[in-house]
């Protein structure tokens, strides 16, 4: 038996609408125009169904608290650093806006690993978004808990080398230097307060970053606005992508996509080649 394995299978639901003003803030966000068919571009079901935990009730971290409750949806695991770690996504159909949406969430699984930098608690969750006219959006996140690290820790990740991306090979590619205010407006449509994004100290002196952190699902979001760009307006029937080291705020993003069809391959790069993300996608039939 686990420790946490009373929290498998735990579930929550939220409800929200898909607002014309937050899809307003979410184009502006990203410089972009609204969807030719009308509908929500893909990737905004993050901004819905958030969390809302009291200020009061955030940890050091900026994250909700989270105890041995019943009301406590995720478990109460003791590392304090947390990272969405992966995530694979489904769009069924396209969000219309004026939608009330519900998201069901239910934990799949809770493991525990020891890796290069010590132990790890993975926590995967099954997210269901529907609306009247049905499922919407299917995914499962990858939540990723890691231990403390002290001040002789060395930033992460390492100073750009002279090394610079190549992006021969690729079909598709555009280059996007995140900004002190882009973290903060996506922070804002996600009701995100974890501080590595937008409190330098905070991300260096306590979690050890050499800069503020870009959100995973916000590179994420600019893989499928590439994608948008290639391909038109919400033509992904599936996305997936995984974190592999972290996007530092000021420092150019290289996004890239080739293939086509069922196999389509996207990434995220530093300015040195060292790869952020690895994504891949499928389009519909």
């Amino acid at each position: 038996m686990g420790a946490w394995d009373a929290w498998i299978g735990r579930e929550e639901a939220r409800t929200d609408r898909v607002d014309a003003g937050l899809v307003s803030r979410w184009l502006a966000t990203f410089d972009r125009d609204a969807p030719s068919d009308g509908n929500v571009p893909q990737g905004l079901h993050w901004c819905l169904c958030l969390p809302d935990a009291p200020t009061a009730k955030l940890g050091p971290d900026g994250h909700p608290l989270r105890d041995e409750g019943e009301e406590s949806f995720l478990p109460p695991v003791p590392l304090p650093r947390r990272m969405w770690a992966s995530s694979k996504v489904e769009f069924l159909k396209p969000l219309e806006i004026g939608a009330v949406v519900t998201r069901t969430s239910r934990i799949l699984s809770i493991s525990e690993k020891s890796g290069n930098s010590g132990q790890l608690v993975f926590v995967d969750v099954a997210h269901e978004t529907s609306t009247e006219n049905g499922l919407a959006v299917r995914e499962v996140q990858s939540i990723v808990y890691r231990a403390a690290v002290g001040l002789e820790t060395p930033l992460s990740p390492p100073v750009e080398s002279v090394r610079s991306f190549d992006a021969n090979g690729w079909d598709a590619q555009r280059v996007v230097v995140p900004s002190e205010p882009l973290l903060f407006r996506y922070s804002a449509l996600t009701f995100n307060s974890h501080r590595i994004h937008y409190d330098l100290p905070y991300a260096r002196d306590e979690e050890r970053y050499r800069g503020l952190v870009f959100h995973g699902p916000l590179t994420a979001s600019l893989l499928l606005d590439l994608a948008r760009r290639a391909l038109g307006d919400n033509a992904l029937a599936s996305f997936a992508f995984r974190g592999l080291s972290p996007a530092i705020c000021g420092e150019a993003l290289h996004l890239v996509m080739r293939g086509s069809g069922n196999d389509m391959e996207l990434a995220a790069f530093a300015g040195d080649g060292r790869q952020i993300m690895a994504a891949s996608a499928q389009g519909h039939i």
